[in-house]
């Protein structure tokens, strides 16, 4: 078991390079993926990045026309951007930025600071209720994917200042940084958004999981899960 003072940085050797792609076949230590040899590691996370940036340039074309009149509507029905960005927790610790179409009111966390969503939330628009509902506000992390810093599969990332309080709570929470996080993932598929401590902690579970069993094949039987869920064929 990780020591809770473990930080994502802790978790890998020191790559030479900068690429995420690059260090996530080299630089990871093997005992983090028990399933699999470094050699098997490697040709997994090479097949796994060709599945995500193929798979984003295919959906990122097909969907266009509905992420153009989505964003249309969100410009015509409130005040503000169609698009938002928001710092999130990637691989190795990392900060990047996200890409979503904005389904709150403007500047609703102003007062507020950085907090989840929860059921019922005042802050989401009608017009961001249905966007989340049918998870069409996601298709802009679909230039996350081919850009390497998200995979379609993997832990969901999490905003900088509440991963950092996270991290103080529960213990190896910094283990699930140790893929790309992704846009769907086993505890996404599981379970609902989190609203607690406690959820996450069940979330962390799943997360686990999915890097102890860390494969191509796995990514493969997720993206079809996520399509059926999206669909109200699997609960």
């Amino acid at each position: 078991m990780l020591k809770p003072s473990m930080t994502a940085a802790s978790l890998f050797s020191k790559g030479q390079g900068t690429d995420a792609s690059t260090e996530s076949t080299s630089a990871i230590k093997p005992s983090i993926f028990p399933a699999h040899s470094a050699a098997r590691m490697r040709m997994e996370f090479a097949v796994k990045a060709c599945i995500d940036r193929s798979l984003a340039a295919i959906l990122l074309v097909l969907t266009a026309p509905l992420l153009l009149i989505s964003m249309a509507l969100v410009k015509l029905t409130t005040r503000g951007p169609a698009l938002y960005s928001q710092k999130r927790v990637g691989q190795f610790g990392r900060v990047f930025t996200i890409w979503k179409i904005r389904t709150m009111y403007h500047n609703c966390e102003k007062l507020t600071g950085p907090k989840w969503s929860t059921p019922g939330d005042p802050r989401v628009t009608k017009l961001g209720g249905v966007l989340r509902a049918l998870h069409i506000d996601e298709l802009p992390q679909l230039m996350n994917v081919l850009r390497g810093q998200m995979s379609l599969i993997g832990p969901r990332p999490e905003r900088p200042e509440i991963a950092r309080k996270l991290t103080g709570l529960i213990e190896a929470y910094d283990l699930r940084h140790a893929v790309l996080p992704g846009i769907s993932g086993n505890a996404q598929i599981h379970l609902p958004p989190d609203t607690n401590i406690a959820d996450v902690r069940q979330k962390l579970v799943l997360d686990r999981d999915y890097i102890r069993k860390f494969s191509a094949w796995l990514d493969v039987k997720m993206l079809v899960l996520t399509g059926l869920k999206m669909v109200r064929l699997y609960r």
